[in-house]
């Protein structure tokens, strides 16, 4: 399985949140505490938008993000208001640059931890429902990315929820109709760089561990004396795939069978269930 954060908020270096945490996502790449694997080490990718960018830049690799001089680098100079990173740990496709996360659309950015379970037996039934002007956009081989497609063709640059709901309903009943108990295991991130949805769903209810942060309001009467916070809005989020710290009150596990959207104002978090194709 893999690792990922999202961030939404005051615009910050790369370095803040990548880095500097105690259990930061670079920490989590060797030393991960509620993964399948501790190391997460089959590739890496960060995407981030800025104001002027019409679409998120990517930089993805093959190596373990804990030496990459190039990420280091990156993460200290590049400063964004949402930006996404994924750690990977291969469920079975190759290690290799286009099997990494992030993946791209246009504006879109998508990742996720999870698995379609015998992928091997339902891959060419779900590739072949990707829409046909979308298919020549698949670069790489993970089930991770037909999601990404398939949801696509489902309508997700008009309703995300809806499309990501019609994207599993499709994956559980084409695994079902291979002899597949459990088809679908997936917490994702989702992001047109304007708003950000974040899913945490199984077929068997006992999904992977996703957490989000607590408002920044609450979390400065709490703790006064953080300075991080005193610097950020109060529109700031996290949501991670496990909490960067043990600041006490700050992280807040995701339901099972939920998705949330960060957006501006009010946040929201509603139940998730599949939907019919």
């Amino acid at each position: 399985m893999c690792r990922w954060l999202a961030y939404s908020g005051t615009p910050m270096l790369l370095d803040t949140i990548l880095y500097k945490p105690d259990h930061s996502l670079i920490d989590q790449s060797l030393h991960a505490k509620m993964g399948v694997e501790t190391t997460n080490g089959d590739g890496f990718g960060v995407g981030w938008y800025t104001r002027e960018d019409t679409t998120p830049a990517l930089i993805r690799d093959i190596g373990p993000a804990w030496n990459n001089r190039n990420l280091r680098e990156i993460a200290n100079h590049v400063r964004s208001p949402l930006f996404f990173a994924h750690i990977r740990a291969s469920t079975g496709t190759a290690v290799q640059q286009s099997n990494s996360h992030p993946f791209r659309y246009g504006r879109w950015m998508f990742m996720h931890n999870g698995a379609i379970a015998d992928f091997h037996l339902v891959r060419r039934d779900l590739t072949m429902l990707v829409d046909p002007t979308l298919f020549a956009s698949i670069e790489g081989t993970t089930d991770s990315e037909v999601m990404f497609y398939l949801a696509l063709t489902f309508g997700l640059e008009q309703d995300p929820p809806s499309a990501v709901a019609r994207m599993a309903g499709v994956v559980e009943d084409v695994g079902h109709d291979h002899g597949v108990d459990y088809p679908l295991q997936m917490t994702l991130a989702v992001t047109n760089g304007e708003r950000l949805w974040a899913f945490r769903y199984s077929s068997q209810r006992a999904s992977r561990s996703l957490f989000y942060s607590s408002r920044v309001d609450a979390l400065r009467k709490l703790h006064p004396d953080v300075a991080f916070l005193r610097d950020i809005s109060e529109e700031t989020r996290l949501i991670v795939s496990e909490p960067l710290g043990d600041l006490p009150g700050a992280w807040n596990e995701v339901p099972e069978s939920t998705y949330g959207v960060v957006q501006p104002g009010t946040d929201e978090m509603r139940p998730f269930t599949p939907q019919p194709a």
